[in-house]
């Protein structure tokens, strides 16, 4: 029989329905009837029918007719939101984030899954979690680890021993022996104190990831945790079923202990929880919507789920995936205005790069020459302006190689310490079942990535900072030797003017940004805990400033596309003017002002997806792996005499 779960006010209710050709006003009407049973004074409510109400579908907030059928509008265990005329709607409902959320009410779980043992899932898997991509499933081996070092706390509790985390308190506590018949309370109460995190939700995708990044870290086999409850936490996230995390609340050490503790709060059936049929809901009723039920805690299995550094390597993952990705189309938007401003190839003579053999340099190098090559991608605009009296490039574009260079190299760097990170035990205690012992560490201390992800924010902010010097150069008439800011009828036009403020306004912001939060500590828990990492805030603050990135990239490549215009009938090399094609397809040249929030969204849209990447990388592939002589073509920013004689031409020539 359907059923449909209603909020009214503070509650909850669930209303079967035989007949789904009743009404939305029959449904909240009902919803009404179970609403008043639980109140002694009715909740103030009259008559059930002369109660005036809206209703609304909790996910995506669509308010619905009162004469439509249930059918019409409504699938088996959706839930909904009754607002009472008078009242005001619940702010229990909390929207995502605008344009973040992409898992909505018609995502379709995937069929493909992704197998986990704890030691082999990369940065690039957990963003696809995160996405929605895949399911997860456990590996034999996985399962078998698991088994074993739950049989090991078993007996230790079996056999009334006194093991920090599993028969004490935490912490300070860590003393304090708890009694067998409270050791299920005792964790059950470390996760509801310890959710004390405030801020924002973080967002249905960065709760997949981290949650399967939890689940990564249990399937171990070095936490504890039962075969039954891992399980319940897979089924959780196949489902879709996440908790409200807020966003702010960890030290980084011991791990991200409020953030963990909300993800299993909701586990748990209690606090609030999201799935793409329910929206925001109590969690008990989400879980029960997709057949779920709450996960009860055996000893240990709060503290191994909530110690660790999940929330920071998760964030991070995303962070430095991104990162890489707008490094890579750095380098095509940074050729495209070059070639704009009608720059020189020889500053990438790889004879230069040789001499200074960083692999970030060699590699930004190597891309603007497959890109920019004249010999092998003929380019009309490089043509005309081949003998002209321009000694040298300005810094932004001839130190490209040397700037995005060693943003690339600590872009593979910080990837290294989080995909390690990523298949790590952070927890404490560690159970090890083949010595038969547990042992007290300090592997939940989140220094590693949150030192790696300060490095990370420091590089990839240098592709901004340079991004938004090339963007002066092209709206500055006397150095770009184009129109003012980009546009015709300057005056009438201001064209490219705010867009370079809003760019010079981001870049500044992540000046204050790049401030490294791992170099603070502030001591906590009675100094217990007297030394921690800020990891949190270095993971969130490095996923800002990346966006921050993406979008100075977004603005760059905008003007680049449109100064291409005043060059017409001009070309630039195959490979840039397949990326002018596919900024065109999304934006069209800046005849005249318009709105153009809209056009730097649609750009960035391009680089979150990676098109500009796409289009260009079989041009940058195909020449990096074919054999194709390296072109150096005659300028004046190069000087070189004839070679010098053979000695027999000099015999002869005396």
């Amino acid at each position: 029989m359907p059923r449909f779960t209603v909020h009214i006010r503070d509650e909850w209710v669930a209303v079967a329905c035989r007949d789904t050709s009743n009404t939305i006003r029959w449904l909240g009407q009902e919803a009404l009837k179970r609403y008043m049973k639980n109140k002694p004074d009715n909740g103030g409510i009259g008559s059930v029918r002369e109660t005036r109400f809206i209703v609304r579908r909790c996910q995506g907030l669509g308010f619905l007719d009162a004469d439509d059928t249930i059918d019409d509008v409504l699938e088996d265990n959706d839930f909904v939101e009754l607002a009472i005329e008078g009242d005001t709607m619940s702010s229990d409902f909390i929207p995502c984030e605008p344009g973040v959320s992409n898992i909505t009410a018609a995502y379709k779980e995937p069929a493909a899954y992704i197998s986990l043992d704890g030691n082999s899932l990369t940065s690039t898997d957990l963003v696809n979690l995160g996405r929605g991509l895949y399911k997860i499933k456990l590996t034999s081996e996985a399962e078998r680890k698991v088994v074993q070092s739950r049989e090991l706390l078993d007996t230790i509790v079996k056999e009334n021993k006194v093991v920090y985390g599993i028969t004490t308190g935490f912490g300070n506590f860590a003393r304090t022996v708890i009694p067998v018949s409270k050791l299920k309370e005792l964790q059950e109460n470390l996760v509801r104190s310890h959710s004390a995190g405030l801020g924002n939700p973080l967002s249905p995708e960065r709760t997949r990831m981290l949650l399967a990044l939890r689940i990564n870290v249990l399937a171990k086999g070095y936490s504890g945790i039962s075969l039954e409850t891992l399980e319940a936490m897979i089924q959780a996230f196949n489902a879709s079923c996440l908790s409200f995390v807020p966003e702010k609340g960890t030290v980084g050490a011991s791990g991200d202990l409020a953030p963990l503790s909300h993800l299993a709060l909701g586990l748990m059936g209690e606090g609030k929880m999201w799935s793409p049929k329910s929206g925001w809901a109590d969690a008990k009723y989400v879980l029960e919507a997709h057949g779920l039920k709450p996960i009860s805690l055996k000893p240990k299995e709060g503290i191994a789920l909530i110690n660790g550094t999940q929330m920071i390597t998760s964030l991070g993952a995303e962070a430095v995936e991104r990162a890489q990705a707008i490094a890579q189309q750095a380098d095509i938007v940074a050729a495209l205005t070059l070639e704009v401003l009608k720059g020189t190839t020889k500053a990438f003579d790889s004879d230069i790069h040789s001499l200074r053999p960083h692999p970030g340099q060699t590699e930004v190098a190597l891309r603007f020459r497959s890109l920019l090559d004249s010999d092998h991608h003929p380019s009309e605009i490089a043509a005309s302006h081949r003998f002209c009296e321009r000694v040298q490039d300005a810094y932004t574009m001839r130190c490209c190689p040397q700037v995005h260079g060693i943003a690339n190299d600590t872009i593979k760097f910080v990837q290294d310490i989080i995909n390690t990170e990523i298949n790590s035990a952070t927890d404490n205690p560690m159970v090890f079942a083949e010595r038969g012992e547990t042992i007290s560490g300090g592997n939940f201390h989140g220094e590693y990535p949150a030192k790696a992800l300060d490095f990370l924010s420091i590089a990839v902010h240098e592709l901004a900072s340079i991004s938004e010097r090339r963007i002066e150069r092209l709206c500055n008439p006397s150095l770009s030797e184009l129109p003012a800011f980009l546009v015709n009828e300057g005056g009438l036009n201001s064209g490219f003017m705010i867009a370079h403020c809003t760019a010079a306004s981001l870049v500044s912001e992540n000046k204050v940004l790049c401030h490294p939060s791992s170099v603070d500590s502030l001591s906590t828990s009675a100094a217990t805990e007297d030394h921690v990492s800020m990891g949190g805030w270095a993971a969130r603050k490095a996923l800002r400033i990346v966006e921050h990135v993406e979008q100075v990239l977004a603005i760059e490549l905008l003007a680049a596309c449109q100064g291409i215009e005043f060059l017409r009938p001009l070309r630039t090399t195959t490979p840039l003017e397949k990326v002018y094609d596919l900024v065109r397809t999304v934006v069209k040249p800046w005849i005249k002002d318009r709105f153009m929030s809209p056009d730097i969204e649609a750009v960035h849209r391009l680089l979150l997806d990676q098109k500009v990447w796409n289009v260009a990388q079989p041009y940058i592939e195909k020449y990096q792996t074919e054999y194709i002589p390296e072109s150096r073509p005659v300028s004046p920013t190069a000087f070189s005499l004839d070679p010098p004689a053979s000695p027999r031409k000099r015999v002869r020539h005396e």
